[in-house]
């Protein structure tokens, strides 16, 4: 029985305020990338507010254009398959129109109790471990990933998934 999953977090800065033409194409896109995740095979729980989506979450103090979307998974095999085996990899290969580039890393991966729900400041906190101390079991990335308990990293992770 499968005892942790998977959570993820990626940040972003978006290049124009969410009304503007600029990222209309992302803003009309999320109900089905959403949906897409929704319905993939491992997912588990994506963080949203009442509006159905992670758009109205802020919690980069002054900062009103970096979005986050969190959301957790069975395994790193089903999180990949939707980031990079989906529809939702066109949508990734254009994340240059709309966001920022950021210059740091922008996603992190840690393990979690089967069922936990992160919040913004957890999910915020491993994404701050792994920009200062790099890939470790409590804060990772696709390339450089660690199974649940484990101290070392997975041999030839960073030939699993085709990065965009």
């Amino acid at each position: 029985m499968r005892r942790h999953d998977l959570a993820q977090l990626n940040v972003g800065r978006l290049l124009a305020p969410q009304d503007s033409p600029v990222v209309a194409d992302f803003v009309n896109a999320l109900d089905e990338i959403n949906a897409l995740a929704d319905a993939a095979p491992g997912f588990c729980w994506r963080f949203q507010t009442d509006d159905g989506n992670a758009m109205a979450e802020r919690p980069f103090v002054g900062d009103d254009e970096m979005l986050v979307n969190f959301s957790t998974w069975e395994s790193h095999e089903s999180l990949a398959d939707y980031v990079y085996r989906s529809h939702h990899v066109d949508f990734l290969r254009r994340r240059r129109e709309w966001f920022e580039h950021l210059g740091e890393v922008v996603t992190v991966l840690w393990w979690v109790p089967r069922g936990h729900r992160p919040t913004s400041a957890e999910a915020l906190e491993r994404l701050a471990h792994l920009r200062e101390q790099g890939p470790t079991p409590w804060a990772f990335t696709f390339r450089t990933r660690f199974e649940p308990g484990a101290g070392t990293a997975v041999p030839g992770a960073d030939r699993d998934v085709c990065p965009a």
